[in-house]
Protein backbone atom coordinates (compact mmCIF):
# COMPACT_ATOMS: atom_id res chain seq x y z
CA UNK A 1 0.00 0.00 0.00
CA UNK A 2 1.40 3.41 -0.82
CA UNK A 3 0.44 4.78 2.42
CA UNK A 4 1.57 3.01 5.74
CA UNK A 5 0.40 4.43 8.37
CA UNK A 6 1.83 2.46 11.13
CA UNK A 7 5.01 3.93 9.25
CA UNK A 8 4.03 7.20 8.97
CA UNK A 9 3.26 7.56 12.12
CA UNK A 10 6.08 5.70 14.32
CA UNK A 11 8.60 7.65 11.79
CA UNK A 12 11.03 10.09 13.95
CA UNK A 13 10.12 13.92 14.16
CA UNK A 14 12.25 15.70 11.44
CA UNK A 15 14.33 19.29 13.20
CA UNK A 16 16.18 21.77 11.74
CA UNK A 17 17.02 25.20 12.38
CA UNK A 18 14.82 28.03 10.52
CA UNK A 19 15.33 31.30 9.99
CA UNK A 20 13.83 35.00 8.87
CA UNK A 21 14.18 38.72 8.87
CA UNK A 22 11.71 41.70 7.94
CA UNK A 23 12.84 41.60 4.46
CA UNK A 24 11.11 37.88 4.22
CA UNK A 25 8.09 39.24 5.95
CA UNK A 26 7.56 42.62 3.79
CA UNK A 27 7.71 40.20 0.78
CA UNK A 28 5.19 38.06 2.54
CA UNK A 29 2.76 40.72 2.97
CA UNK A 30 3.49 42.28 -0.54
CA UNK A 31 2.51 38.97 -1.72
CA UNK A 32 -1.17 39.05 -0.09
CA UNK A 33 -1.84 42.54 -1.72
CA UNK A 34 -0.34 44.58 1.26
CA UNK A 35 0.45 48.25 0.30
CA UNK A 36 -2.58 49.99 -1.36
CA UNK A 37 -2.22 52.39 -0.93
CA UNK A 38 1.33 52.27 -0.43
CA UNK A 39 1.18 55.91 2.06
CA UNK A 40 -1.37 54.00 4.26
CA UNK A 41 -0.44 54.19 7.88
CA UNK A 42 -2.75 51.11 8.33
CA UNK A 43 -0.36 49.42 5.40
CA UNK A 44 2.61 50.59 6.84
CA UNK A 45 2.36 47.81 9.51
CA UNK A 46 2.91 45.01 7.09
CA UNK A 47 5.34 46.94 4.80
CA UNK A 48 7.39 49.29 6.48
CA UNK A 49 10.50 47.74 8.53
CA UNK A 50 10.01 50.92 11.32
CA UNK A 51 6.62 49.66 11.74
CA UNK A 52 6.30 46.45 11.10
CA UNK A 53 4.19 43.71 12.29
CA UNK A 54 3.72 39.71 11.56
CA UNK A 55 0.51 38.44 9.89
CA UNK A 56 0.37 35.13 11.74
CA UNK A 57 -0.35 33.24 8.87
CA UNK A 58 3.54 34.08 7.69
CA UNK A 59 4.05 30.91 9.81
CA UNK A 60 3.02 28.92 7.04
CA UNK A 61 6.21 30.39 4.92
CA UNK A 62 8.90 31.29 7.27
CA UNK A 63 12.15 29.69 7.11
CA UNK A 64 11.88 28.50 3.71
CA UNK A 65 8.41 28.73 2.25
CA UNK A 66 8.08 24.83 1.94
CA UNK A 67 4.65 24.32 2.60
CA UNK A 68 3.32 21.11 5.42
CA UNK A 69 2.09 19.50 2.30
CA UNK A 70 5.82 18.85 0.69
CA UNK A 71 6.96 18.04 3.81
CA UNK A 72 4.75 15.57 4.22
CA UNK A 73 4.61 13.76 1.24
CA UNK A 74 8.39 13.02 1.98
CA UNK A 75 7.98 11.49 5.27
CA UNK A 76 8.75 7.36 5.80
CA UNK A 77 5.78 5.46 4.66
CA UNK A 78 4.13 7.95 2.70
CA UNK A 79 5.16 6.94 -1.30
CA UNK A 80 1.80 8.48 -3.08
CA UNK A 81 1.13 10.22 -6.90
CA UNK A 82 1.86 13.71 -7.01
CA UNK A 83 -1.17 13.75 -8.96
CA UNK A 84 -3.49 12.61 -6.68
CA UNK A 85 -2.88 15.27 -3.73
CA UNK A 86 -4.60 18.10 -2.47
CA UNK A 87 -4.21 20.61 0.10
CA UNK A 88 -6.95 19.87 2.12
CA UNK A 89 -6.82 22.65 4.84
CA UNK A 90 -4.33 24.66 7.48
CA UNK A 91 -4.99 24.60 10.73
CA UNK A 92 -2.61 27.05 12.92
CA UNK A 93 -2.35 27.61 16.60
CA UNK A 94 -0.36 30.74 17.71
CA UNK A 95 1.17 30.33 21.16
CA UNK A 96 2.59 34.01 21.16
CA UNK A 97 3.21 36.65 18.21
CA UNK A 98 5.62 35.99 15.46
CA UNK A 99 8.55 38.32 15.76
CA UNK A 100 9.53 40.14 12.78
CA UNK A 101 13.04 38.68 12.36
CA UNK A 102 14.26 35.56 14.37
CA UNK A 103 15.77 32.25 14.79
CA UNK A 104 13.55 28.92 15.87
CA UNK A 105 14.02 25.39 15.52
CA UNK A 106 11.26 23.43 13.35
CA UNK A 107 9.81 19.83 14.47
CA UNK A 108 7.36 18.10 11.48
CA UNK A 109 6.08 14.97 11.94
CA UNK A 110 2.71 13.04 10.57
CA UNK A 111 0.67 13.61 13.50
CA UNK A 112 -2.69 11.56 12.19
CA UNK A 113 -3.52 9.31 8.88
CA UNK A 114 -7.21 8.89 8.39
CA UNK A 115 -8.90 6.73 6.46
CA UNK A 116 -12.28 8.30 4.32
CA UNK A 117 -12.85 5.45 2.18
CA UNK A 118 -12.05 6.51 -1.60
CA UNK A 119 -9.24 8.61 0.25
CA UNK A 120 -6.13 8.95 2.92
CA UNK A 121 -5.77 12.18 4.80
CA UNK A 122 -2.32 12.94 6.06
CA UNK A 123 -2.09 15.39 9.15
CA UNK A 124 1.19 17.28 8.77
CA UNK A 125 2.16 18.62 12.08
CA UNK A 126 4.89 21.29 12.34
CA UNK A 127 6.09 22.94 15.72
CA UNK A 128 8.20 25.79 16.02
CA UNK A 129 9.90 27.14 19.19
CA UNK A 130 12.82 30.18 19.65
CA UNK A 131 14.81 30.57 22.79
CA UNK A 132 12.08 32.19 24.44
CA UNK A 133 9.40 28.78 24.35
CA UNK A 134 6.77 27.90 21.79
CA UNK A 135 5.92 30.38 18.72
CA UNK A 136 3.20 28.15 16.78
CA UNK A 137 2.07 24.97 15.51
CA UNK A 138 0.79 24.29 11.82
CA UNK A 139 -0.81 21.63 10.68
CA UNK A 140 -1.79 20.83 6.89
CA UNK A 141 -4.13 18.35 6.07
CA UNK A 142 -3.04 16.34 2.84
CA UNK A 143 -5.62 14.91 1.11
CA UNK A 144 -4.53 12.08 -0.88
CA UNK A 145 -7.68 10.44 -3.36
CA UNK A 146 -7.43 6.77 -4.35
CA UNK A 147 -5.33 5.56 -1.11
CA UNK A 148 -8.10 5.18 1.35
CA UNK A 149 -9.94 1.72 2.23
CA UNK A 150 -7.81 -0.36 4.41
CA UNK A 151 -10.09 -0.04 7.88
CA UNK A 152 -8.60 2.91 9.46
CA UNK A 153 -9.56 5.30 11.81
CA UNK A 154 -11.90 8.02 9.39
CA UNK A 155 -11.22 10.81 11.70
CA UNK A 156 -12.94 14.12 12.82
CA UNK A 157 -15.20 15.60 9.73
CA UNK A 158 -14.28 19.01 9.00
CA UNK A 159 -17.43 20.45 8.37
CA UNK A 160 -19.12 22.99 9.94
CA UNK A 161 -22.56 24.30 10.05
CA UNK A 162 -22.80 27.17 8.06
CA UNK A 163 -22.96 30.56 9.78
CA UNK A 164 -26.80 32.11 9.85
CA UNK A 165 -27.66 35.55 9.52
CA UNK A 166 -26.53 38.23 7.30
CA UNK A 167 -22.87 38.91 7.96
CA UNK A 168 -20.96 41.15 10.52
CA UNK A 169 -19.15 42.38 7.47
CA UNK A 170 -18.50 41.73 3.82
CA UNK A 171 -15.15 43.20 1.63
CA UNK A 172 -13.83 42.32 -1.39
CA UNK A 173 -10.32 42.12 -2.56
CA UNK A 174 -8.77 42.14 -6.24
CA UNK A 175 -6.08 39.87 -7.05
CA UNK A 176 -3.54 41.22 -9.54
CA UNK A 177 -2.49 38.87 -12.39
CA UNK A 178 0.81 39.02 -11.45
CA UNK A 179 -0.15 38.12 -7.78
CA UNK A 180 1.22 34.68 -7.80
CA UNK A 181 4.36 35.48 -9.03
CA UNK A 182 5.46 37.87 -6.03
CA UNK A 183 3.51 35.37 -4.11
CA UNK A 184 5.73 32.35 -5.28
CA UNK A 185 8.58 34.29 -3.90
CA UNK A 186 7.94 33.65 -0.60
CA UNK A 187 9.14 29.89 -1.33
CA UNK A 188 6.17 27.83 -3.18
CA UNK A 189 7.86 27.29 -6.51
CA UNK A 190 5.31 24.78 -7.89
CA UNK A 191 5.01 26.12 -11.25
CA UNK A 192 0.88 25.36 -11.10
CA UNK A 193 1.55 29.10 -10.37
CA UNK A 194 3.03 30.10 -12.96
CA UNK A 195 3.43 27.92 -15.99
CA UNK A 196 0.56 27.85 -18.33
CA UNK A 197 1.52 24.91 -20.08
CA UNK A 198 1.95 22.99 -16.06
CA UNK A 199 -1.42 24.27 -15.35
CA UNK A 200 -2.86 23.06 -18.48
CA UNK A 201 -1.48 19.19 -17.68
CA UNK A 202 -2.60 19.78 -14.43
CA UNK A 203 -6.32 20.09 -15.73
CA UNK A 204 -6.71 24.23 -15.38
CA UNK A 205 -6.80 26.04 -18.81
CA UNK A 206 -4.18 28.99 -16.49
CA UNK A 207 -1.90 28.96 -13.64
CA UNK A 208 -4.12 28.97 -10.44
CA UNK A 209 -3.17 31.41 -7.12
CA UNK A 210 -1.76 29.49 -4.23
CA UNK A 211 -4.61 28.56 -1.49
CA UNK A 212 -2.37 29.47 0.90
CA UNK A 213 -1.97 32.76 -0.71
CA UNK A 214 -5.97 33.41 -0.38
CA UNK A 215 -5.54 31.65 3.05
CA UNK A 216 -3.02 34.75 4.38
CA UNK A 217 -5.65 37.16 2.33
CA UNK A 218 -8.51 36.52 4.38
CA UNK A 219 -6.39 36.51 7.40
CA UNK A 220 -5.09 39.64 6.69
CA UNK A 221 -9.08 41.27 6.18
CA UNK A 222 -9.91 39.34 9.63
CA UNK A 223 -7.61 41.14 10.85
CA UNK A 224 -8.20 44.56 9.46
CA UNK A 225 -11.28 45.14 9.61
CA UNK A 226 -12.95 43.02 12.79
CA UNK A 227 -9.83 43.02 15.11
CA UNK A 228 -8.55 46.26 14.86
CA UNK A 229 -5.93 45.98 13.04
CA UNK A 230 -3.93 44.42 15.97
CA UNK A 231 -2.33 40.95 14.80
CA UNK A 232 -1.44 39.99 18.43
CA UNK A 233 -5.43 39.40 18.91
CA UNK A 234 -5.27 36.29 16.77
CA UNK A 235 -4.56 32.56 18.22
CA UNK A 236 -6.12 30.45 16.00
CA UNK A 237 -7.09 30.23 12.10
CA UNK A 238 -8.70 27.51 10.59
CA UNK A 239 -10.28 26.37 6.79
CA UNK A 240 -10.43 24.11 4.38
CA UNK A 241 -9.81 24.75 0.70
CA UNK A 242 -13.08 24.19 -1.09
CA UNK A 243 -11.77 25.60 -4.41
CA UNK A 244 -9.60 27.59 -6.77
CA UNK A 245 -9.13 31.14 -7.02
CA UNK A 246 -7.23 32.52 -10.68
CA UNK A 247 -4.95 36.11 -10.69
CA UNK A 248 -7.29 38.91 -11.52
CA UNK A 249 -10.28 37.90 -10.00
CA UNK A 250 -11.82 39.41 -6.62
CA UNK A 251 -12.27 37.68 -3.31
CA UNK A 252 -15.67 38.32 -1.40
CA UNK A 253 -14.82 38.08 2.03
CA UNK A 254 -17.79 37.35 4.38
CA UNK A 255 -17.25 37.48 8.20
CA UNK A 256 -19.61 36.42 11.12
CA UNK A 257 -18.67 37.56 15.02
CA UNK A 258 -19.68 34.73 17.03
CA UNK A 259 -19.40 37.30 19.97
CA UNK A 260 -20.48 40.07 21.32
CA UNK A 261 -17.55 40.77 24.02
CA UNK A 262 -15.07 41.63 21.31
CA UNK A 263 -12.93 38.36 22.17
CA UNK A 264 -14.43 34.18 20.53
CA UNK A 265 -14.85 33.53 17.07
CA UNK A 266 -15.03 35.08 13.31
CA UNK A 267 -16.05 32.19 11.04
CA UNK A 268 -15.46 33.57 7.60
CA UNK A 269 -16.73 32.48 3.89
CA UNK A 270 -14.61 33.30 0.97
CA UNK A 271 -15.74 33.01 -2.74
CA UNK A 272 -15.01 34.39 -6.26
CA UNK A 273 -16.90 36.98 -7.47
CA UNK A 274 -16.77 36.63 -10.86
CA UNK A 275 -17.45 33.00 -10.79
CA UNK A 276 -21.26 33.52 -9.48
CA UNK A 277 -19.48 32.93 -6.12
CA UNK A 278 -17.66 29.60 -6.16
CA UNK A 279 -16.91 28.66 -2.95
CA UNK A 280 -12.70 28.90 -2.25
CA UNK A 281 -12.38 28.06 1.14
CA UNK A 282 -15.13 26.89 3.65
CA UNK A 283 -15.19 25.96 7.21
CA UNK A 284 -13.10 28.90 8.09
CA UNK A 285 -12.52 29.88 11.59
CA UNK A 286 -10.57 33.00 13.79
CA UNK A 287 -10.36 32.58 17.21
CA UNK A 288 -9.28 35.76 18.89
CA UNK A 289 -8.64 37.82 22.17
Amino acid sequence: MPIDAAQALAAEPRTGEISWTTKDVQLYHLGLGAGTPATDPDELRYTLESRLHVLPSFATVAGNGSPGVISGLSMPGVEVDLARVLHGGQSLRLHRPIPAQGTAISTGKIAAVYDKGKAAVLVMRTEVADADGPLWTNDAQIFVRGEGGWGGDRGPSARLEPPTGEPDKVVERAIREDQALLYRLSGDWNPLHADPEFAKLAGFDRPILHGLCTYGMTLKAVVDTLLDGDVSRVRSYDTRFAGVVFPGETLRIRMWRQDDTGAGTVRVAVSAVERDDAPVLADTTVEHS
